[in-house]
């Protein structure tokens, strides 16, 4: 019995959050952000002159109107503050130097990165300046408290997005967007107003 109790609490140590491991840099890539395509995901051009299309780790920003180039018109709505998001991000990095150090690599083949402004973390400014929640589920235990801590700051602040009473998190905007697409195209259920 006292066997089974010591590999039991073993296994349970083992697998907790506190000694979960941390992502591993894959590789670190420096170069010019070329464009800005919303307040998480950038085009960065490296010394070779490779463009690297790049999603901001550990972060979600509000969703931005996206218009078809052929018509013009809407082809998928935005969120409040998705605008904001997207032009704080450009104002922050647009035109400059970054170090970019790849996590991942998603299923829209984007490299998931730790975008750096000299020293400065852009994906946690993000989170600080309130126009990006810390993307929790995608997380490493070792970063998930510190982004945590930056998105309750700018909560309590009532910095960007948390001017909002009750703002509606992106993955739960698309999540909407996904349902009302399969139910016929209506936009039912919440929108920018509610």
């Amino acid at each position: 019995m006292k066997k089974i109790f010591t590999i039991l609490t073993l296994a349970a140590l083992l697998f907790s959050p506190a000694f979960a491991q941390a992502k591993t840099i894959l590789r670190t890539v420096e170069g010019i952000v070329v464009k800005v395509s919303d307040g998480d995901t950038i085009n960065v051009r490296d010394a070779r002159g490779t463009k690297l299309k790049v999603r901001l780790y550990g972060i979600d920003a509000p969703e931005t109107e996206k218009s078809s180039k052929k018509t013009g018109l809407v082809s998928k709505p935005g969120q409040p503050y998705g605008e904001q998001a997207f032009r704080t991000l450009e104002g922050l990095i647009h035109h400059k130097k970054v170090t970019v150090e790849v996590m991942d690599k998603d299923r829209y083949n984007r490299l998931v990165a730790v975008v750096w402004l000299a020293e400065k973390n852009i994906n946690q400014e993000m989170v600080a300046e309130g126009y990006a929640w810390a993307y929790k589920q995608y997380l490493d235990t070792p970063s998930v408290s510190e982004f945590t801590r930056l998105e309750e700051q700018a909560r309590r602040k009532r910095r960007g997005l948390w001017r909002q009473n009750n703002p509606q998190p992106p993955w739960e905007f698309r999540r909407f967007l996904n349902r009302s697409k399969h139910n016929g195209g209506m936009l039912t259920g919440r929108t920018r107003s509610s």
